[in-house]
């Protein structure tokens, strides 16, 4: 594979197909923790972090155990892997970064039940990547996550100090600048890459 390859991987996996903004997934953590830019950073670390490692264990967990004859067990062993994950990244988080691990709240735990984190786990498979391709779009979308989840916050920080009807306070404008933000994104779909 060149290096051309990985590079049109890593650019769909945060433009192109932007797992918030194009195909709807981990909405949940995105809306919940976007309130703060520096909230919303620790969110997408934590993303990242997850995505990458998730994608390289679950890459070797199906070419050597699963397989093509365990694939019925491919999502159940997905999510144990990701749950461990989270669970390493609690405790870490904990203990080094009170302050952030508060702020989290209960998203932090939330991660392993993100879609965005399991879906880039079946794409993968799906789109037969090989272990490399598997662990550059696992970071690739979790960089595309915290994309999404940090311009969103920068977004509704600003909203703040913004004068709009008051019908629209709270969460209307916040899903409102959500769905400029992913019109603004579906620009990029007119690119093609592979």
């Amino acid at each position: 594979m060149s290096l051309s390859y990985y590079f049109s991987i890593a650019l769909s996996a945060i433009l192109i197909e932007n797992f918030i903004f194009v195909k709807f997934l981990g909405c949940c953590p995105f809306l919940g923790v976007s309130k703060k830019t520096d909230t919303a950073l620790g969110m997408g670390v934590a993303v990242i972090f997850v995505m990458t490692v998730a994608s390289a264990v679950t890459n070797l967990i199906n070419t050597f155990i699963l397989g093509t004859t365990y694939a019925y067990m491919r999502t159940v062993a997905f999510i144990l892997v990701i749950a461990a994950l989270v669970q390493f990244i609690e405790m870490f988080l904990m203990k080094s970064m009170p302050a952030l691990y508060e702020s989290l709240g209960i998203y932090l735990p939330l991660i392993t039940t993100n879609c965005a984190v399991l879906g880039v786990a079946n794409l993968n498979v799906s789109n037969g990547f090989d272990f490399i391709s598997s662990v550059i779009n696992g970071f690739s979308a979790g960089v595309g996550f915290t994309l999404a989840i940090v311009l969103f916050a920068s977004v509704r920080e600003r909203l703040e100090y913004a004068e709009y009807p008051k019908c629209f306070k709270g969460f209307p404008i916040a899903l409102v600048a959500a769905s400029l933000l992913s019109i603004a994104f579906m620009g990029f779909q007119g690119l093609s890459i592979f």
